[in-house]
């Protein structure tokens, strides 16, 4: 796998752990595979550590833990996919490593970049705008006025 391929193969992982569940559904309907395959692991659901560092760039610890499902699959035609993401969604988990798997082939991938991937890429900048844009009308802007006298 080269360089390019790890980033769009991150992107689209972080798109399909993002997306809201129901546009999920909706866009892989859409999509119209239903491809044969074995579950090769999982999906099983278990804990994640969670590491941070202080400021950045102090010494890494871990700060808590996160439940995550995984699941590995093997399509009928031997391509092998897996996904890991945060919560129990066992089924939604199953559908991303198939998906994982599906991508290997460019013209598959196109598709669910097209159908897929590009309209949940949309929904969630749509719903981080309407957040960002609840957040900045009940902003507080504070500060210090300071007494003449000291």
């Amino acid at each position: 796998m080269q360089a390019t391929d790890a980033k769009v193969r991150n992107r689209r992982f972080a798109i399909l752990s993002q997306a809201p569940s129901d546009d999920f559904s909706k866009h892989w309907s859409r999509l119209e595979v239903d491809p044969e395959f074995e579950l090769l692991r999982g999906p099983e659901t278990g804990l994640v550590s969670l590491r941070g560092r202080i400021g950045g760039g102090g010494a890494p610890f871990t700060f808590g833990d996160a439940t995550a499902t995984r699941a590995s699959v093997k399509l009928k035609d031997g391509r092998i996919g897996h996904a890991m993401l945060l919560g129990r969604d066992s089924k939604r988990t199953a559908i991303a490593a198939v998906i994982d798997a599906l991508c290997q082939n460019r013209k598959d991938e196109q598709a669910i970049e097209r159908i897929l991937i590009e309209p949940l890429a949309d929904a969630i900048r749509l719903r981080d705008e309407k957040r960002s844009a609840q957040t900045t009308a009940t902003r507080v802007d504070f500060f210090t006025m300071v007494r003449g006298e000291d």
